[in-house]
């Protein structure tokens, strides 16, 4: 997050986090690792919390963590969380699907998860794939970059469903500030000629519980209705008279 590219990832997350987050209510919101970014800062719950499974010195403007934990470990209960934010936790996790499980155990009904990734088909993923085979450095070392298309495979699996994404940083992936505003333009013909090849997305998701279902039939037995029908009297005229 230091280099003149990685900061101007942290503004592009950052814008777009405040958007999303401004306006998702509840009362617990819960941001998981990347310190440097305050995923949280638009958002208005009573509590919000800051994780990470380290808390060593500070570096290039990083937050003091409120809680440590293993990131497939959430220290919280089954649905007790309203929202949940993973800046780039995913793919430098040794467990990633277990941490999404872990995310979606956490969540309340309808509650939100929101994911930012490097996306490995774009500019930036090509440069880091070729980085790894020449022995260079792109992009912070170690994990995998993680696919679009698996994703959404995991989100639906745990009945997490997209309601809302965004692509960016479509500028070559160079680290000098000057190249970085020759580029600028980028960003805007990106969105609108290849939109899903920007280097970074950030994807948002709502826990769906589907309804409950009772099994086998259920019968009720109501009580029958006494229904009083008047007797009728009989002829008497064949017994009494001869007419």
């Amino acid at each position: 997050m230091g280099t003149p590219l990685g900061n101007y990832v942290r503004l592009w997350e950052q814008e777009r986090l405040d958007a999303l987050t401004a306006d998702i209510f509840g009362f617990k919101a819960l941001q998981v690792g990347l310190p440097q970014i305050d995923a949280l800062r638009a958002n208005r719950m009573q509590h919000r919390w800051l994780s990470d499974e380290s808390g060593g010195p500070a570096e290039n403007g990083a937050r003091k963590p409120d809680l440590l934990h293993d990131f497939c470990d959430l220290p919280f209960a089954s649905d007790s969380l309203d929202l949940v934010v993973l800046p780039h936790v995913l793919e430098f996790a040794a467990e990633p699907h277990q941490v999404l499980r872990e995310v979606a155990r956490v969540l309340i009904p309808e509650g939100q998860v929101i994911i930012c990734g490097f996306n490995p088909a774009s500019l930036w993923g090509l440069r880091r794939a070729t980085s790894r085979l020449t022995g260079g450095t792109f992009l912070p070392s170690g994990g995998e970059l993680i696919g679009l298309r698996r994703i959404k495979d995991w989100l639906k699996l745990l009945s997490l469903e997209i309601n809302r994404g965004h692509f960016g940083c479509y500028i070559p992936p160079r680290m000098t500030e000057s190249s970085i505003r020759r580029f600028a333009f980028m960003e805007k013909a990106g969105n609108r000629w290849w939109p899903s090849l920007g280097g970074v997305y950030i994807l948002q998701a709502v826990k769906r519980v589907r309804g409950m279902t009772m099994v086998g039939p259920v019968k009720f037995k109501k009580k029958p209705q006494v229904i009083n029908i008047p007797v009728a009297s009989k002829n008497r005229q064949g017994i009494d008279g001869q007419g």
